[in-house]
């Protein structure tokens, strides 16, 4: 006899789903940059999809805190001001070190889980570590962004992750401005390294503040330069 069960039939994404990826990916990887006007028109004629799909697509990118909606002017995509660099990566800390601390905790209980939650970290780290030797700058950022969002999923708090994800785009767009003011690769692995080591002995104290002293201190360069650039512009 076959079980019949009360689940929902697999949805197709809608074409407005469809746009809202192909903006956000585009706003996420630099190729439409930070406070750039987008207009309904222009972006719908790109796509090949009707106005109203791009509006519904930019109202779910001004939810994820992606785009701003003026009144009466239009569309525009975030940028990122000194003041919303130090919101973005105080916020971030907590969260991250928090995290951080979960996971060291879960790899010194040691057994399957502690196995496996360890895998996931050296996978992600190994990842970046590939990247940074190709010199692929598009795909540091985007590597940076995978350990940390590894580190919080592997974390076993699920509110944890869904707080996570609530910021995640506005994380990666600090991410990729800060790691544009690196000057090398190497560099890059050198910040995360502290935070690796003390998850791979399980010292959840040692990981903890390793990700706050990472957040705060790399958070620390891009406000002051960004500050710089808001004074230049007067």
């Amino acid at each position: 006899m076959t079980n019949v069960f009360a689940v929902q039939k697999v949805q197709k994404r809608s074409t407005e789903v469809q746009a809202a990826d192909s903006l956000r990916d585009a706003i996420l990887s630099g190729a439409i940059p930070l406070g750039a006007r987008l207009t309904e028109i222009s972006a719908a004629q790109q796509l090949g999809v009707s106005r109203s799909t791009i509006r519904t697509a930019l109202h779910q990118l001004v939810q994820e805190g992606l785009v701003i909606q003026t009144p009466y002017t239009g569309w525009s995509v975030m940028d990122l001001s000194s003041d919303d660099a130090w919101e973005v990566y105080t916020l971030r800390a907590s969260l991250e070190a928090l995290a951080a601390r979960l996971v060291a905790t879960r790899v010194a209980q040691g057994g399957a889980t502690g196995a496996a939650t360890l895998a996931g970290v050296e996978k992600a780290f190994e990842r970046l570590r590939e990247v940074c030797m190709n010199g692929d700058k598009p795909g540091i950022a985007a590597a940076d962004m995978d350990l940390h969002r590894a580190i919080v999923n592997l974390s076993g708090h699920s509110r944890l992750v869904d707080q996570y994800l609530r910021i995640q785009h506005q994380i990666t767009i600090y991410i990729r401005s800060s790691d544009a003011l690196v000057t090398t690769s190497d560099e890059i692995i050198a910040q995360h390294t502290p935070l690796i080591e003390a998850i791979r002995v399980g010292d959840a104290a040692l990981a903890m503040r390793a990700a706050m002293e990472h957040n705060d201190s790399e958070g620390a360069v891009l406000v002051e330069h960004l500050k710089q650039s808001e004074l230049q512009l007067g």
